[in-house]
């Protein structure tokens, strides 16, 4: 995969060190001079020293067709020019940036970047997801919050437990996609028995998600 990092100091250099690990093709840009030369020497790879907002270091840098770039400047409205240029002059498949505003998440969405992304945003949605359920879980929204993927681990005393999963009368619209039971990682079927500890990946809509966890953790 064709990977581009725009900007960014220490967000790019541990992007850098991940996806260079993974074997990606990368390119990278970087106005600043001492992490431009810094990055380059850590990571072993070349830097186009130059300001990514601006379309001639991206043709330069030779971005064209690239399957994804990442935006990590300091200043939002960069971010957005950047992705914006990418996507209009390059043909780059997806566009990601951070954000310093958590205002500019929806913003930046509405206005045709693929993915963004604020700490702060981050945070405040998982604090809003916490306080709605019974139990912790984690969520990962898909397809901008159209699907949820959520993931429950199995208490000992749940209704649940030691039945198949065709026995089981589930909310609406969820589908268990797979189910951890250390060390294995089982593909369910109707047939599956669900035990105690079994971390359940289930799918399901954003409005659902609450009466999931629920029905999971109710006591038998």
């Amino acid at each position: 995969m064709k990977i581009v990092i725009a900007g960014g100091k220490h967000q790019a250099d541990f992007l850098i060190k991940m996806f260079k690990a993974e074997k990606h093709e990368l390119i990278v840009i970087n106005k600043d001079e001492f992490f431009s030369n810094y990055i380059s020497t850590e990571n072993d790879v070349p830097v186009y020293q130059a300001d990514p907002s601006k379309a001639y270091a991206l043709s330069d840098a030779a971005i064209e067709n690239s399957d994804i770039l990442i935006a990590l400047s300091d200043k939002d409205t960069e971010n957005y020019v950047i992705c914006k240029l990418a996507k209009k002059l390059f043909n780059v498949k997806k566009c990601v940036c951070i954000v310093s505003n958590p205002k500019n998440v929806r913003i930046f969405k509405k206005m045709g970047i693929d993915s963004v992304i604020s700490s702060t945003y981050l945070l405040g949605q998982t604090v809003k997801t916490e306080l709605n359920v019974e139990k912790w879980f984690r969520t990962l929204s898909i397809e901008d919050e159209k699907i949820v993927m959520i993931e429950i681990v199995v208490e000992d005393n749940s209704e649940i437990v030691k039945k198949r999963i065709m026995d089981i009368a589930f909310p609406k619209n969820i589908n268990i996609s797979c189910v951890f039971r250390d060390p294995e990682v089982i593909i369910p079927n109707g047939h599956t028995v669900i035990k105690a500890h079994d971390k359940l990946i289930i799918i399901s809509k954003p409005e659902e998600q609450d009466e999931i966890v629920k029905f999971i953790y109710k006591s038998s």
